[in-house]
């Protein structure tokens, strides 16, 4: 392989961020909410605020089999949003915990198996 195909690029790498506000009145809502969690939590998405979850992908590719995969288990009630950026977009971020600079986590290494 040449060198720049092993070069990874900030703008081919892709975030996904999964915006959510559910239902939580019934106790069926609050079963409703935790499968949905548990479900993006069991797809690689970690929690980047309370209702805003993440997840790092290698290539727009990849991207796109998360994004279907969440839509075939967003709940029938509520909102959800997806956004994608870029790795590059995302290292713009700003972060603040209080008036302190919070710098952004690196993503774990991500290994997938086909």
């Amino acid at each position: 392989m040449a060198a720049d195909q092993l070069r990874i690029s900030q703008y081919r790498v892709m975030w996904i961020l999964v915006f959510f506000d559910l239902p939580t009145e019934t106790k069926k809502d609050r079963k409703r909410y935790a499968e949905f969690r548990k479900r993006l939590q069991g797809d690689g998405f970690i929690m980047f605020q309370f209702s805003i979850y993440i997840r790092h992908c290698a290539s727009v590719e990849n991207m796109e089999v998360h994004i279907k995969r969440v839509k075939s288990f967003i709940p029938e009630f509520g909102k959800v949003g997806i956004l994608t950026i870029t790795d590059k977009q995302f290292g713009n971020i700003q972060l603040f915990h209080g008036k302190k600079v919070e710098q952004p986590k690196a993503p774990g290494i991500q290994l997938e198996l086909f």
